[in-house]
């Protein structure tokens, strides 16, 4: 996992080859106009704009979540948003199947540990990365990309 700036973007281009063309998009657009919705930008690379009403911990970590074909770039449009984490190797305790058709697998498992992005910061969140997000009060706009592996 990695979490940082959008000030600190271009240090993480070379990770994978559509990293660079979704900060480009962040960067070349009013990201807090973006209506709720979801469009692919490119090929292997799509975008999720949300919008949503702020989870408890507890609501949250019921969707404790990780995916196996996409890395997430998921970026504070309108927040602050906390987030649960715990590393995949560690969790023991599957909640149900993977879905193929969703790339989603989630656990039962308890997180690590919570961190809190705030406007204009990022968390990239690859495969071994198990996370619960939207916790905090209010409304939170978000923006995921969906980055294919």
């Amino acid at each position: 996992m990695i979490i940082d700036s959008l000030h600190n973007a271009a240090k993480y281009y070379s990770l994978h080859p559509n990293f660079k063309t979704a900060f480009d998009y962040v960067s070349q657009n009013d990201i807090s106009k973006l209506e709720p919705g979801a469009f692919e930008i490119t090929e292997g690379l799509k975008i999720i704009v949300i919008t949503g009403d702020a989870t408890t911990k507890e609501e949250s970590i019921k969707g404790f979540e990780c995916h196996d074909k996409n890395i997430d770039i998921q970026i504070s449009v309108q927040g602050p948003e906390t987030f649960a984490w715990k590393p995949r190797e560690k969790c023991v305790s599957p909640n149900g199947d993977y879905s193929d058709e969703r790339d989603v697998r989630f656990f039962h498992d308890k997180p690590d540990m919570f961190f809190q992005l705030q406007e204009k910061q990022f968390a990239i969140l690859f495969p071994e990365d198990v996370h619960a997000a939207m916790i905090g009060e209010g409304v939170i706009k978000k923006i995921v990309f969906k980055v294919k592996i």
